[in-house]
């Protein structure tokens, strides 16, 4: 699609033309979406069986303890050691569960964003190419994903200290949960919107020369303008993971009266679902970017694009004029 007709593709047009790419590059999306994105949604989804396994675990010891009559005797201590130690297990399996999710995450972002850009400047790309630049464009999303942390930090903190004034200058009263109800909408309008910033921030990161703040302030920038558009795709993709989320939960993690095979197969559905939207959703933001950049009039040099992302394999550097000296022959 031409530059300037990118600025008027809305919420259907963006599904659309992200749905044309992935089939248009079907071949070298089934191997980004086998080699990270299907890892990443088997992780997601069966963090919430182990956990389940794991906290239910927890739950059957503190009852029998508390079910104790004899709180002293040797039989009870060694119990209280059994649920300390099936918290350290709960806890550890969570930071690892987090560490996996946000590597592959970036991983994936990665080698999507990559592939998109590569197909707007029709330049030919193969897989090899990908596991190669996705290592050096990782390291430039962990620094933005480090100032999105804290930026989002900071925000926590402020929005706990208002509920906290909320709750013990107010009270419960008609006007108090008016007031309560309203600073909850303030607080979820303003958490999206950062994490809008966040997700074309990373698409910034990987297209251009800024990574970290300064891609979050790009990010910032370009969005304007788009907000809307943004935010319901985003909404939208929500939905559909909670959605998702909610069939694991209930058919697979929490169905123990079903049959095995339903189970594994209801949960095999909703790893291919998951993957699914989680690739539209990486293909999307990228598309978005682009909208952006048009909507801003910002020029979209194909060829210096080009350039940038062969930076990346390093085996190629582009001569620049200044670097070409014929006077000199």
């Amino acid at each position: 699609m031409d530059q300037e007709e990118l600025q008027f593709l809305g919420f259907t047009g963006i599904f659309k033309e992200s749905i044309k790419i992935i089939f248009s590059w079907k071949k070298i999306f089934t191997k980004i979406t086998l080699a990270f994105i299907f890892p990443l949604s088997f992780i997601f989804l069966a963090h919430f069986q182990i956990s389940q396994l794991l906290f239910f675990n927890i739950l059957t010891h503190q009852t029998t303890l508390n079910n104790s009559t004899a709180l002293s005797s040797p039989d009870s201590a060694k119990l209280s050691r059994v649920i300390s130690s099936d918290w350290t297990a709960f806890w550890l399996f969570k930071l690892a569960y987090f560490t996996f999710f946000f590597v592959l995450s970036l991983l994936s972002t990665s080698a999507v964003v990559y592939t998109v850009a590569c197909a707007y400047t029709s330049k030919t790309i193969t897989f090899r190419n990908i596991i190669t630049v996705v290592p050096k464009v990782w390291k430039r999303l962990m620094v933005t994903f480090i100032w999105n942390f804290v930026i989002i930090l900071a925000y926590n903190i402020v929005a706990a200290t208002l509920f906290f004034i909320w709750v013990f200058l107010i009270g419960v009263s008609i006007s108090g949960i008016m007031i309560g109800v309203a600073l909850l909408i303030i607080y979820l309008v303003g958490f999206v919107y950062i994490t809008l910033v966040w997700h074309l921030a990373c698409v910034v990161s990987v297209l251009e020369n800024v990574y970290g703040i300064r891609a979050m302030v790009k990010s910032n920038d370009l969005i304007k303008g788009k907000m809307g558009v943004a935010g319901s795709i985003f909404v939208l993709l929500v939905v559909w993971i909670l959605g998702i989320e909610f069939l694991f939960e209930k058919f697979v993690v929490l169905g123990l009266e079903l049959n095995l095979g339903i189970r594994v197969g209801i949960g095999v559905l909703c790893s291919l679902l998951l993957l699914k939207v989680i690739l539209l959703g990486l293909v999307a933001q990228t598309v978005i970017y682009l909208v952006c950049k048009s909507y801003h009039h910002e020029n979209i040099d194909r060829s210096l694009l080009a350039d940038h992302l062969e930076d990346y394999l390093e085996h190629y550097l582009p001569l620049k004029a200044k670097d070409v000296q014929l006077e000199e022959l």
